[in-house]
């Protein structure tokens, strides 16, 4: 067989792979999406083994309900459904904590009236939609700016620069940005009356970070921006973190590991570059140190890669 003959084998079976995957994935559906309740007014939506993308944080307010991320596109109506068996209150707000498509894809399902809020840079990187550099892209490309394709329905409509807070007492939320970490509008959000803080993406879970260079994400100043973030969560006496992608909620302590971990990581990827390794050289001896136990002991190679180039770019 020639070779261009295996190619196209190649490339036809893994089409079919894809498509077989895509395939045997449930249709989204409220089911699929599990509720914590960390207080009276304030839950957390997961879809996680639905592949529903990032974990939702839900503040029912005295005059509506404040929905944080929105998940992959087609979870919008199962999130406004979930709600519905939560409370009778109407979505008055959405807030976005950063650009990727599991975090807002569901905002075009929501009314076009609701308000939807984000980083001034997270609205600009929503209005090009661009890639994450480290997510393997399909064959055919990324998708269609999902907000394009909808006509502007769920692009943000206010934004802040440093901190915003809307509410007070119990309805009380704080929206902050501490600096570029997975890309460069990382809002994260507060809520004051149940001491809980939703980190998003920017502590997805206890492993490798995505650190977004084609959206403004940073490898070297990554661990600063967190310790911002811890420090303000130290003051202010944060009980809980909300993260991107876990199944269950982590608290300061993680967090300050978490930090911990990240600096290995870019200190690894720094003393390689400046000994003369290659990228792949990195990629190839990096495993997660033992001394993290609870960590993913591998990480996706494309994910990493991606991070050691970006480090590199980064570093003299």
């Amino acid at each position: 067989m020639s070779r261009p003959i295996v190619l196209g084998a190649v490339i036809v079976f893994g089409a079919l792979s894809m498509t077989a995957k895509a395939l045997q994935q449930p249709a989204p559906s409220a089911a699929a999406i599990e509720v914590d309740k960390l207080a009276d007014n304030l839950f957390v939506l997961k879809a996680l083994a639905g592949g529903g993308g990032g974990n939702t944080s839900v503040l029912v307010t005295a005059t509506g309900v404040v929905v944080v991320d929105t998940k992959n596109p087609g979870w919008g109506r199962p999130l406004l459904d979930k709600i519905k068996t939560i409370t009778d209150k109407p979505v008055t707000m959405i807030i976005n904590t950063h650009t990727h498509g599991d975090h807002v894809s569901g905002n075009v399902e929501f009314p076009a009236a609701i308000d939807v809020v984000a980083h001034e840079n997270t609205k600009a990187n929503m209005e090009a939609m661009r890639p994450a550099s480290f997510v393997a892209q399909p064959a055919g490309g990324p998708p269609p700016n999902i907000f394009t394709r909808n006509n502007g329905t769920g692009m943000a409509k206010r934004t802040f620069k440093d901190s915003m807070t809307i509410g007070a007492g119990a309805d009380r939320i704080e929206l902050h940005y501490f600096g570029r970490a997975h890309t460069n509008g990382d809002a994260m959000v507060f809520f004051p009356a149940a001491r809980a803080f939703h980190m998003a993406d920017v502590f997805a879970n206890k492993g490798m970070p995505g650190m977004d260079s084609n959206n403004g994400g940073t490898g070297v100043g990554y661990a600063a921006t967190l310790t911002k973030a811890a420090d303000f969560a130290d003051k202010v006496n944060v009980q809980t973190i909300i993260n991107g992608h876990n199944a269950a909620t982590t608290t300061r302590a993680d967090l300050r590991e978490f930090i911990q971990y990240v600096g290995d990581f870019v200190k690894t990827a720094q003393d390689g570059k400046r000994s003369g390794k290659s990228v792949d050289d990195v990629v190839q001896a990096w495993k997660t140190p033992a001394k993290y136990a609870g960590y993913e002991p591998t990480s996706p190679a494309v994910r990493v890669k991606a991070n050691v180039e970006l480090i590199y770019k980064e570093t003299n």
